[in-house]
């Protein structure tokens, strides 16, 4: 069986070339100059370098392999779409078609374009559901009862935003929203939000209301936990079933030893049982 796998950065892809091989499958992947890590070349069958906006160049790539399934994970700087993009006719005329370019938009579009193509996409984590964060309190530290009200604070904006798509994680702290993430990213909502809070902040990236499974859903790993560190921030919460974890382990370990906690909750109401 084949598999196609458009690739962005971070090692989302990786994790799941390696997997897919462990299951027997031939990986061919499009990866993005500027953004996806080059060791993908290594895990996978063949691999075709775009810059943002070839959709010729995929398509080509994929139905010259006879790829009829594809998966897209990884992530893309949100900045880079005004520097990097080199778009081709298709692009052009995908954005053109659409009322704004707001990522799921953006996402569902390029998965039509796709589908109509003759490939179907796959949700990024049909192959790793182990990665999907699971119910609990993982550290020893939990959340204190001003935290708990920041979680259900945060929580709602984070519903709000991600139901506007425009972001998936912001940061609260005494009462208030003191970061939302936009176009800079995760790491720099935390790093905004944490200046601001004096460490009695709280970070809740959540999955949106109408998320599409398939691509976009949440991921937290060490880097984010070090993120938190460097901002000041001491809780992080996300959604159960709904976020993709990576290094569990060292970041649990290296949390307990920074007393930093790590939630993940289906519904504000949890975070009292």
């Amino acid at each position: 069986m084949k598999i196609g796998l458009i690739a962005g950065g971070g090692q989302f892809p990786i994790i799941f070339a390696k997997a897919a091989r462990a299951k027997g499958l031939s990986i061919y992947a499009v990866a993005h100059q500027n953004e996806t890590d080059s060791l993908l070349e290594e895990h996978v069958d063949e691999v075709r370098w775009i810059y943002l906006g070839q959709i010729k160049k995929l398509i080509k790539f994929f139905k010259s392999n006879h790829v009829t399934e594809a998966v897209m994970m990884g992530t893309i700087a949100k900045a880079k779409l005004f520097k990097d993009l080199r778009p081709d006719t298709k692009a052009i005329s995908l954005i053109a078609g659409m009322r704004h370019t707001l990522d799921d938009g953006i996402l569902r579009s390029l998965a039509g374009l796709l589908e109509k193509e003759g490939i179907t996409i796959r949700p990024s984590t049909f192959l790793l559901p182990n990665l999907l964060a699971e119910k609990g309190c993982w550290t020893r530290r939990k959340s204190s009862r001003s935290e708990r009200g920041d979680i259900a604070l945060g929580w709602e904006i984070a519903k709000g935003i991600g139901r506007l798509d425009i972001g998936q994680c912001v940061v609260a702290g005494s009462g208030s929203i003191l970061a939302v993430e936009a176009i800079d990213g995760t790491d720099a909502t935390i790093m905004r939000g944490g200046k601001l809070g004096s460490g009695n902040t709280v970070v809740v990236k959540v999955c949106k209301p109408n998320q599409d499974l398939r691509f976009d859903i949440p991921a937290i790993g060490l880097e984010t936990i070090k993120t938190m560190h460097a901002a000041g921030v001491n809780v992080l919460v996300i959604e159960a079933g709904k976020a993709v974890v990576f290094e569990k382990e060292e970041m649990i370990a290296i949390a307990d030893k920074w007393k930093m906690s790590i939630i993940a909750i289906e519904k504000p109401e949890d975070i009292n049982d």
